[in-house]
């Protein structure tokens, strides 16, 4: 008798710990929406005021090649974001890939781009900004993969 309750009260701790582990590790996925409700498009133009350091390198950088208006979609450091990042030198990284590759790093930003080019091309790109050694330059370009 007493070998079926300790059976049976251990057998209901294991399933308790594995539905629980299941469960965090389910909450915790890098699963993220990128849907046009989360992150909106902004457009920046020679009257816009930047909201950051990134976006006045944006500006002009911009204005200096005579791409403005430029449409911007700023995901910030949102780690989830820069897991589906796929550019040159990366492909789904992590935080610490990023502060391995870049020695002195101290922010980074990933951001959406849309404008037209001087043949009026359409150009979509992902850029990851990275500060560095107190300068914000360009880390990586690519795309946000689904």
């Amino acid at each position: 008798m007493k070998k079926v309750k300790c059976i049976s009260i251990l057998s209901f701790v294991c399933t308790a710990f594995f539905l629980s582990f299941f469960a965090c590790k389910k909450n915790t996925s890098d699963e993220v929406k990128l849907d046009s409700s989360t992150y909106e498009w902004v457009t920046i133009d020679e009257f816009y005021i930047p909201e950051d350091y990134v976006e006045e390198f944006i500006k002009n950088d911009s204005a200096e090649k005579g791409l403005l208006p430029i449409q911007i979609k700023n995901y910030g450091n949102n780690t989830a974001v820069l897991r589906k990042f796929k550019g040159r030198n990366f492909a789904g990284p992590t935080e610490a890939q990023i502060k391995m590759m870049y020695n002195g790093l101290g922010e980074w930003k990933l951001i959406d781009l849309k404008y037209k080019n001087k043949e009026e091309k359409n150009i979509q790109r992902t850029i990851l900004y990275v500060y560095v050694n107190g300068d914000w330059k360009v880390g990586d370009s690519g795309v946000l993969t689904k």
